[in-house]
């Protein structure tokens, strides 16, 4: 039997409805998380929706990095977890837009501070603290002290024994170069930090990857936020979590969606679906252990408190700024890279 032309045409019509519903049905996510939490959102997410997740798994400096080089055709519709300072820049440079959640009123000071911040162009997620992890096993070996401040770890007892991120990647590492300039000042932080290098084994891509390597007994110190040391230790690794004692920053893990996104219905749902407190809540059954941005969310029992913390006011908007974040890490380059072991 001959098609018609009506018919023809019907057809034509359905399969572009089917491309259209389905061009619908996606959205393009990067995660700045631990690869584990970032799998148990993307299936939980694809659960409850009938919405085909892409992920991709970058640090934060590299996801900042990837947006801006994609600004005039992104290919990401949202960013979700990292440290705050990669968000506040990309939301200082219009790379990201302007979204108020119906949940805002729902979430910790400290987040809706970070939303009003940048303009309403990203939202805090999480939190966590700097320290370190150190392994015990290697410590009661080798007859090492613990380290209980940031003075502690010049100890020349630990050449090649600390490994932390590199700051131009790593948001993990870009906090702690923040952290200690806010806390000693600019100069006396390198001045630190210039020593600090003999100790360093490696300076990693990866923000978490340092205590990685200390549970694993590659390393005897990882300078980490303080949540990615008591997830090794909650796995069962012999890794003692340190808060510094002259202070320290923190991080307020983000997430921002993309200007010019291709999904924006999608990345809004998406937006809104991580801040409920079920989601959060879930967070701890992949051992993440920061705490939860919504004030209802269950606080992992594991989790470093701030209460329990000595915090610097960390100065998220200024540290997150382009001209400040490229001075700083153009001096880490130029006096602490180029001098690496």
């Amino acid at each position: 039997m001959k098609t018609t032309t009506i018919g023809l045409l019907l057809m034509a019509a359905t399969a572009l409805s089917a491309t259209s519903a389905k061009a619908a049905g996606t959205l393009n996510l990067i995660c700045s998380a631990d690869v584990v939490i970032c799998e148990q959102m993307k299936g939980d997410f694809e659960k409850d929706h009938d919405i085909k997740v892409n992920m991709v798994r970058l640090s934060s400096g590299e996801t900042y990095a990837k947006i801006r080089a994609e600004a005039r055709n992104p290919k990401t519709d949202i960013w979700w977890a990292g440290t705050g300072d990669p968000h506040m820049q990309a939301a200082s440079d219009g790379l990201t837009q302007e979204y108020r959640s119906p949940l805002l009123d729902q979430l910790q000071d400290w987040a809706q501070k970070q939303a009003e911040g940048s303009g309403f162009k990203t939202v805090g997620v999480y939190a966590g603290a700097l320290g370190w992890g150190y392994n015990t096993e290697i410590f009661k070996t080798k007859g090492f002290t613990e380290p209980k401040c940031w003075a502690d770890l010049l100890n020349p007892a630990f050449k090649g024994e600390i490994q932390i991120a590199n700051p131009n990647s790593s948001g993990t590492a870009y906090t702690a170069l923040a952290s200690l300039v806010q806390i000693m000042g600019e100069d006396q932080a390198f001045d630190y930090l210039k020593k600090l290098n003999a100790n360093i084994s490696q300076y990693t891509k990866s923000g978490s990857a340092p205590v990685k390597a200390a549970a694993r007994g590659e390393t005897a110190i990882g300078i980490v936020f303080m949540h990615d040391a008591v997830a090794q230790t909650a796995e069962g690794f012999p890794v003692k979590a340190v808060a510094p004692c002259e202070g320290t920053g923190y991080e307020i893990g983000s997430m921002s969606i993309v200007k010019g996104a291709k999904n924006l219905d999608n990345a809004k749902i998406w937006y809104d679906w991580a801040l409920t407190p079920a989601v959060q809540s879930r967070m701890k059954d992949a051992k993440s252990f920061q705490l939860p941005s919504n004030k209802t969310a269950e606080i992992p029992k594991e989790a470093p408190r701030f209460e329990d913390i000595k915090l610097i006011d960390y100065d998220f908007k200024t540290y997150g700024e382009p001209a400040k974040r490229k001075e700083l890490l153009e001096r880490w380059d130029r006096e602490i890279s180029a001098k690496a072991n």
